[in-house]
């Protein structure tokens, strides 16, 4: 009778019932516990990516085989800078295990500071492959950057010309390619400025060899040796401006290029609130370089790239823009139109590629009718320095390397004040859990009525 009498007891009801659900909910969270861990999946919610990678990091972790060791020489003390250091590499141990990491502190192993001459506190070595290389900012550009470097097996030299008032890979003024050279440097390329004046030969250490615009004429002299490293089967990157070519017209010809006069006119720039003496490259003709390329490019002032048919070079064009557009004879003063006497209607090839075997390699050479697209007032627009980095790439036979440029340290600073400081306490701390007591209670006292009835 008891037992009966307590089984219709609403109380124990309550009681059975709630137990039931408490069951319900552990083996349910035990459950999704266990897929959890047999299919991990993963959302990055942050605005700066801050725990994913990029495709491109992930591109090249995956083309890295073996160990890669992690040493941070940091004080004990600064355990909030080990733990961003150990959730940072984990983002990097999803898609590589045999990372490793370890923490010495310099204070109490100085002897290994010594010899490992450590000079900051936070400083960290990064040993794989036998070659070792030391980070000082922790970010994914900059430790990608030297994963990206140290996997380089060959040590390539760029070499350029900046002696007729060229664009410098150095210069930081707007139309220099300083942004560019960075770039090229931060991928594992070595550069180094040249005066064909000054030398007998472009020397034969030169992996790739990056031609401007001079604004005054070069030497025949000069113009020779051009053409010998050319004719030798020297890789070349050649950025053609709207202009007089100062001699170089002598190595158009002996390319077999055709620059015909004038300046793209691209109406769909004018839709994009741009100037229309911009081109915008968007559809890319099938190229090892522009594979998976989905970005948006930008070539101010661009010039025609044609070319006479023959047999010496098997040509690719690489960028055709101006669909809807053409290539005008001069740069418009006021509003462009189009002249039907004179202008020639898109589409339009900007950039080429030509190949050739030659001494039993292959000969590589990108010719691009705009160096303004790489200069560093225009660089950053779109996809301009992921194309011309993957362009060296190519040039130098290195397409392992060739994907998109390493995602960018944002800034992610939150300055908040004490006012601010307080509204977020006072609403986290006292108001939110008030709150949540508050609806607890209501839904007890709730369900203790809903039982007593």
């Amino acid at each position: 009778m008891a037992s009966k009498f307590l089984m219709q007891h609403p109380q124990f009801k309550l009681l059975i019932t709630n137990l039931a659900f408490t069951a319900w909910l552990l083996a349910v969270a035990i459950l999704l516990q266990q897929l959890a861990t047999d299919h991990p999946v993963q959302w990055d919610m942050t605005q700066n990516g801050n725990n994913s990678l990029s495709d491109s990091t992930v591109n090249v972790l995956a083309q890295m085989p073996g160990k890669i060791k992690l040493t941070m020489f940091i004080n004990e003390n600064q355990g909030d800078m080990q733990q961003a250091t150990r959730d940072f590499v984990a983002t990097y141990q999803r898609y590589k295990p045999d990372i490793r990491l370890t923490f010495i502190d310099p204070e109490k192993q100085p002897e290994q500071a010594r010899k490992a001459n450590i000079r900051l506190n936070g400083e960290m070595l990064v040993d794989y492959g036998g070659r070792r290389e030391r980070l000082s900012q922790l970010n994914e550009q900059a430790f990608t950057g030297l994963l990206l470097r140290m996997m380089r097996t060959r040590n390539q030299l760029v070499r350029y010309l900046d002696t007729h008032g060229e664009p410098s890979l150095e210069g930081n003024r707007e139309h220099d390619l300083g942004k560019f050279g960075r770039q090229l440097r931060q991928n594992g390329f070595r550069l180094e400025s040249m005066n064909l004046a000054q030398t007998p030969k472009i020397p034969i250490d030169t992996s790739i060899l990056i031609l401007t615009q001079p604004q005054i004429n070069l030497f025949p002299g000069e113009i020779e040796k051009l053409l010998h490293y050319v004719a030798g089967g020297g890789n070349l990157l050649w950025l053609v401006d709207f202009g007089p070519l100062h001699g170089l017209e002598r190595m158009a010809e002996n390319l077999d290029i055709l620059l015909t006069p004038g300046i793209v006119i691209d109406p769909a720039a004018e839709e994009m609130n741009l100037p229309a003496t911009w081109a915008l490259g968007a559809n890319y003709p099938p190229h090892v370089i522009t594979q998976n390329f989905n970005l948006t490019t930008t070539f101010p002032l661009a010039r025609s790239i044609d070319w006479e048919e023959s047999d010496a070079w098997h040509r690719i064009p690489l960028a055709e823009v101006a669909p809807r557009g053409w290539l005008s004879h001069n740069i418009p003063e006021d509003k462009p139109y189009f002249n039907s006497t004179q202008d020639v209607p898109g589409p339009i090839t900007i950039a080429l590629t030509l190949q050739r075997n030659i001494n039993d390699r292959e000969q590589r050479i990108a010719i691009v009718g705009s160096s303004l697209f790489l200069a560093n007032a225009y660089s950053g627009n779109g996809g301009n320095l992921d194309l011309g980095v993957s362009m060296v790439n190519w040039l130098g036979h290195e397409e392992i390397f060739i994907s998109p440029r390493l995602r960018p340290v944002k800034d992610d600073t939150v300055t908040l004040s004490k006012t601010d400081l307080g509204i977020i306490n006072g609403s986290l701390l006292v108001a939110l859990p008030m709150l949540l007591i508050s609806v607890g209670a209501v839904l007890w006292w709730r369900n203790l009525r809903h039982a007593q009835k």
